[in-house]
């Protein structure tokens, strides 16, 4: 397996895992699930470890802006996570000027997600899109009553 080859492997890997593991996320939430919640929200942040393995494996093979930046915003916005969830620990998704940009890089790296994976490989993009919609799903439900 050549490096291109392992490092399309990893990031579509990391964002299947990515995708269900914030959807137990907004489950764990629904059902007051305060262990599966830590657990998944703890996956969530180690992704950061195979996305910043993809991002230099791809710089190093000179891969595409497209590819590239992408890359950066996924990161980011795992960073930012990490932040304001495990080092600050504020409750910022009930301060408002805080919880919108948060969504906003959080749908930022999503679809950057989607779009690096279906760059990768067309197939397996449509893969990663099923398990964002079941996320999507997981949001609905979470705020149903």
């Amino acid at each position: 397996m050549n490096m291109i080859k392992l490092m399309d492997f990893i990031f579509i890997c990391s964002a299947i895992i990515f995708n269900i593991s914030v959807s137990l996320v907004y489950l764990a939430t629904k059902f007051d699930n305060m262990v599966l919640l830590q657990a998944s929200g703890s996956i969530v942040i180690v992704l950061i470890i195979p996305f910043s393995i993809t991002l230099y494996g791809y710089i190093k093979k000179d891969a595409k802006r497209k590819i590239i930046i992408p890359h950066i915003a996924i990161l980011f916005y795992l960073f930012l996570e990490l932040l304001l969830d495990y080092i600050l620990m504020i409750p910022f998704r009930d301060i408002l000027a805080i919880h919108i940009p948060y969504i906003i890089v959080f749908y930022i790296a999503e679809f950057s997600i989607i779009s690096v994976s279906f760059e990768r490989n067309r197939k397996i993009g449509f893969v990663v899109l099923l398990t964002f919609l079941i996320l999507l799903g997981c949001l609905v439900y979470l705020y149903m009553g």
